[in-house]
């Protein structure tokens, strides 16, 4: 390639049939393009990084691409090469990203809207696990929607900060660690995250939370902070976070969004998530409300009102492209769908004791907890039987019913703890019931007392768990498992 082509990256042509269009973005990584297959006429998705970069990361990125290829809600690599000094990815080209909808929807979803894109995003989230891998920048601009046929479908990209969480064969998880610098977005970062724990599956999900509620809300609690360096400002959003207690992040909301936090924050480092049951928890939300899954997004209804048939007449008249880090521009106007009202249930006060625990990270006790561990239990008003306090921080497996261990291990207690609140927990005696903000009962839990333990180990207060919410298999090798 000549020094004028250089100059000129329009005029080049990739992977002998894929030629630049116009620059539609940019970023730290590189810049993006519309592309052309010369062949087919398909309009793709360009990126092109300087391989002279002091952190090129296109290559790793187009290598999981290959690796998470064929999975839903992944785009295609369709090529990835060097040309002249440019290191070229091409992938499938998309529609606009849910922030770039969220502002065009009048920075406010519907509940039904996150409702809906929520099963999706966790899927996703769920399926690169399954292929051993961990996102680590989970946010609103890294999902974005098809086109055309495609458009109902939501679609997760830039991994070029993903990392891989265990080995592909022997599925050994990598090892806990502290002192890490924050990778990711700040914003939508988890607890652990900031305090420098090394990142596992339970912070995507976590992660995945906070959209939920900044797509409810509007905004976070710890948006707009300022303060004279990044360093700072990152201290002063942990800050916020951890002194946000749930109920009041998620107040005027379903309660359904407080238990997913309380399950998520309570996961330990290498916990296998319960994805079904974080799924179920907003599907049984879903058709409690009455809605219907019709691909009725809020965005949809906008186009509808405008007079555009689809969500296509927006994406691709804006030329939004899968790219990671870049989002397409859209409309300078943000008309204000019909909301629907948000509950106004009032919630107990969550006492919650939130502890740096080691390899278990920040785990949380609450005195008040609803059926986050067995759902329709909480809507039949049959609640089964169950145990004194809610704490999902591990299981354990005893043939039936399943266990858990709700006491911190010698190494966890030796961890510091952050305290808010009255972390004292509530002890009920059987035939006692928590009152529910819907209506219905929830049965409180039973302890077990006598629980095989190791010599020289303080007793382990385990709890049963209702049959409806057992843990994975594939986390229970043998008769229990204890962590």
């Amino acid at each position: 390639m000549d020094a004028q082509a250089r100059a000129r990256p329009l005029d080049l042509v990739v992977g002998r049939k894929f030629r630049l269009g116009r620059k539609v973005g940019s970023g730290s990584f590189g810049d993006i393009y519309l592309g052309t297959n010369m062949t087919s006429g398909e309009e793709v998705a360009i990126k092109l990084e300087n391989s002279r970069s002091k952190h090129p990361q296109l290559m790793y990125e187009s290598r999981i691409y290959k690796i998470l290829n064929g999975g839903m809600g992944i785009p295609n690599l369709l090529w990835f090469g060097i040309e002249g000094e440019y290191n070229v990815m091409v992938i499938d080209l998309l529609g606009p990203s849910l922030e770039d909808l969220f502002n065009f929807c009048g920075r406010r979803f519907t509940l039904k809207t996150v409702l809906m894109i929520a099963d999706q995003l966790l899927s996703r989230i769920e399926y690169c696990h399954t292929m051993n891998f961990i996102h680590r920048d989970v946010k609103p601009d890294n999902f974005l929607i098809g086109l055309g046929k495609r458009a109902q479908i939501c679609y997760v990209i830039d991994f070029g900060l993903a990392k891989k969480y265990r080995d592909s064969k022997t599925h050994q998880h990598i090892p806990y660690r502290e002192n890490k610098n924050l990778t990711g977005t700040a914003r939508y970062a988890s607890i652990n995250t900031h305090v420098g724990i090394e990142q596992s599956r339970r912070d995507d999900l976590e992660s995945l939370g906070y959209v939920y509620m900044y797509f409810l809300r509007g905004s976070l609690p710890w948006q707009g902070l300022k303060a004279n360096t990044k360093k700072q400002k990152y201290e002063k959003i942990m800050e916020k976070k951890i002194n946000t207690p749930t109920d009041v992040l998620c107040r005027g909301f379903p309660t359904e969004l407080r238990a997913y936090f309380e399950y998520t924050r309570a996961l330990r480092f290498d916990d296998k998530p319960d994805y079904a049951y974080l799924r179920r928890l907003f599907k049984e939300l879903f058709f409690r409300k009455g809605f219907q899954f019709d691909a009725m997004f809020d965005w949809t209804v906008l186009n509808l009102q405008a007079g555009r048939g689809d969500t296509a007449a927006v994406s691709s008249s804006h030329h939004a492209v899968a790219a990671p880090g870049y989002t397409s521009a859209m409309p300078d106007r943000r008309p204000s769908p019909p909301f629907l009202n948000p509950s106004t249930a009032r919630y107990p006060q969550d006492n919650v004791q939130v502890a740096n625990m080691g390899g278990g990270g920040y785990g949380l006790q609450r005195s008040d907890s609803r059926d986050a561990m067995g759902r329709k239990g909480a809507y039949d008003q049959q609640p089964p039987e169950a145990t004194t306090q809610y704490q999902p921080t591990s299981y354990a497996q005893q043939q039936q019913p399943y266990y858990h261990r709700s006491q911190p291990s010698p190494q966890q207690q030796s961890r510091p703890m952050v305290q808010r609140g009255d972390s004292t927990t509530m002890m009920m005696g059987r035939g006692d019931f928590l009152d529910d903000p819907t209506g219905a009962m929830i049965a409180p839990m039973r302890r077990i007392q006598s629980v095989t333990r190791d010599v020289g180990e303080p007793p382990q207060q385990y709890v049963q768990l209702p049959h409806k919410y057992p843990p994975s298999a594939d986390d229970l090798p043998g008769r229990f498992q204890r962590y």
